[in-house]
């Protein structure tokens, strides 16, 4: 990832979830990801997926909470009231995470009772667009 595609994703991701303090920097061990944090606190990873020809990235942060308390979890953590967390038709191990009407990505349970999730968010190259 180069400097520009940082920025993009900073702001992408800060709009996304309401977080003007979230911070994207590139990753010391790997030229195709990036660390995403909170303060002082590393909170998920980017990385790049160029399969097919087209750039795309993937975060991915690991969710340390059941599911009873996970929507406020996220809120407290962003910050943000109008994160969502809403059931999927015919699935009963994830849930989608919404601010407000935009679907922002999938949370999956880690195991079986549902005590820790990852929340998966897709970013295609022209959500970077606008940034």
């Amino acid at each position: 990832m180069d400097k520009a595609e940082i920025v993009k994703l900073r702001e992408f991701l800060r709009r996304s979830f309401g977080a003007p303090a979230l911070q994207v920097a590139p990753d010391s061990k790997s030229a195709d990801a990036a660390d995403v944090s909170l303060g002082e606190r590393k909170i998920g990873a980017i990385t790049v997926d160029d399969e097919d020809g087209d750039r795309s990235f993937s975060f991915a942060m690991s969710v340390p909470v059941g599911r009873s308390v996970l929507q406020d979890y996220l809120r407290r953590l962003f910050e943000n009231d109008k994160l969502t967390v809403m059931s999927r038709l015919n699935k009963a191990d994830s849930v989608e995470l919404n601010n407000g009407p935009e679907f922002l990505g999938v949370v999956s349970a880690d195991d079986p009772k549902g005590s820790s999730f990852t929340l998966q968010m897709a970013i295609l190259d022209i959500d970077l667009d606008d940034e």
